[in-house]
C-alpha cells in the first residue's frame, strides 16, 4: 500500500489551469501523470480536461498532449500506439486516453470497444463526473436517476450505464473504479496498470462543483461520502479476478455504510427526489454490494 511519501514531487501540469475551483477531474489528472511519468502520450476528446490543458497554442502540461475529436479517443490511443511501435517505441512511451463520461458512455464508446476488443496496449481513464459538464450541464449515459441536468430539468427518469462491467465483459486484463477523494488508491492503480499489457480501463468519480451543485471545498467530502455510502465501490478486476480495494473493504458489511440520503441532500442536482428515489437508491446499492460480496466470496 502506498502512502504520500510515495508520490513523486515533479508535476506534470503546470499551476494556474482554467480548471474551475474544486476540480475533480484535475486532481485525477495530476495524480494519474504522477504515477505514469514523464514519457507518456495522452490523448483527450472534447472535454473538460480540454479546457484545462488551455487555449490552442498553449498547452498546461509537461508532457505531449493530442486533442482529438470527440468520438474518436479509442482510435486515436491506437493510432498513437501504431506509431510508437513503428519507431520500436512502444516498450519506453505509456499511451493514455483520458475522456469523460460523454466521451466514454456515449460518443466515444464504439471506438473504445474497438480498440479493447483488439487489445490495444493503452490505458484509457474515464473521469466520471456524471453529465456533459463542459457543454452546459446536459444528461449523459452516466448521469445517475433523478439527476436534474439542463436536459433533464425535472431528474434523469433512468439510471447510469455500468460502464466498468461493459469493459470486463471485453475481456480485458486490466478494470479498475476510483475516486478523487482517494488520491492514494488512485495512485497504486495507475501504478500497476502501467505494467500490464493490453487494454487498462479506469472508471474514475470525479466530483464536480458547478455540475453537481456544492461548494468548491466540500470536492473530497462529496467524493468520500459516494464510497462511504456504497454508492461508488471502489475494486479492481485483473485478469479477471475481482478485487474489493482497501477503503470499500469494510462497507461489505452493510451497517458501516453511511445512509444514500448523506450523499444525495448534499448535492443540488438531486434537489427534485422523492422517497421513491431514495428507496431504489436503498435497493440498488444492496443489490450492487450483494454481487460484489458473491464475488469477493468465490475468488
Amino acid at each position: 500500500m502506498v502512502n504520500v511519501m510515495d508520490l513523486p514531487e515533479e508535476e506534470f501540469i503546470y499551476p494556474g489551469t482554467r480548471a474551475c475551483a474544486g476540480c475533480g477531474m484535475a486532481l485525477i489528472y495530476r495524480i494519474a501523470l504522477k504515477a505514469l511519468g514523464a514519457k507518456t502520450i495522452v490523448t483527450v476528446p472534447a472535454s473538460c480536461l480540454t479546457v484545462l490543458h488551455g487555449m490552442q497554442g498553449f498547452c498546461s502540461t509537461k508532457i505531449s498532449v493530442y486533442h482529438t475529436p470527440f468520438a474518436t479517443t479509442g482510435a486515436s490511443a491506437s493510432g498513437i500506439l501504431a506509431s510508437l511501435e513503428d519507431q520500436d517505441l512502444a516498450d519506453e512511451v505509456n499511451v493514455l486516453a483520458f475522456a469523460g463520461d460523454g466521451g466514454t458512455t456515449d460518443i466515444g464508446i464504439q471506438a473504445l470497444s474497438g480498440a479493447a476488443e483488439r487489445g490495444t496496449n493503452f490505458i484509457y481513464a474515464c473521469y466520471d463526473n456524471e453529465a456533459y459538464m463542459n457543454t452546459g450541464v446536459q444528461r449523459s449515459g452516466s448521469t445517475p436517476l433523478g439527476v436534474q441536468t439542463t436536459t433533464t430539468p425535472e431528474g434523469k427518469d433512468v439510471n447510469k450505464k455500468n460502464m466498468p462491467k461493459i469493459l470486463e465483459a471485453h475481456g480485458i486484463p486490466y478494470v479498475a473504479t476510483a475516486n478523487a477523494a482517494y488520491p492514494l488508491d488512485l495512485f497504486e492503480k495507475f501504478k500497476r496498470a502501467k505494467d500490464i499489457s493490453g487494454t487498462k480501463y479506469f472508471h474514475i468519480l470525479s466530483p464536480c462543483p458547478p455540475g453537481w451543485g456544492y461548494e468548491p471545498k466540500d470536492t473530497m467530502m462529496i467524493g468520500r461520502l459516494a464510497n462511504e455510502t456504497g454508492f461508488w465501490p471502489l475494486y479492481e478486476v485483473i485478469n479477471g479476478k475481482f478485487e474489493i480495494s482497501k477503503p470499500s473493504k469494510k462497507y461489505l458489511d452493510q451497517s458501516k455504510r453511511k445512509p444514500i440520503k448523506a450523499y444525495l441532500e448534499a448535492q443540488k442536482r438531486f434537489r427534485s427526489i422523492d422517497e421513491k428515489i431514495v428507496h431504489f437508491y436503498e435497493e440498488y446499492i444492496s443489490k450492487m454490494w450483494n454481487e460484489i460480496k458473491g464475488r469477493v466470496e468465490n475468488q
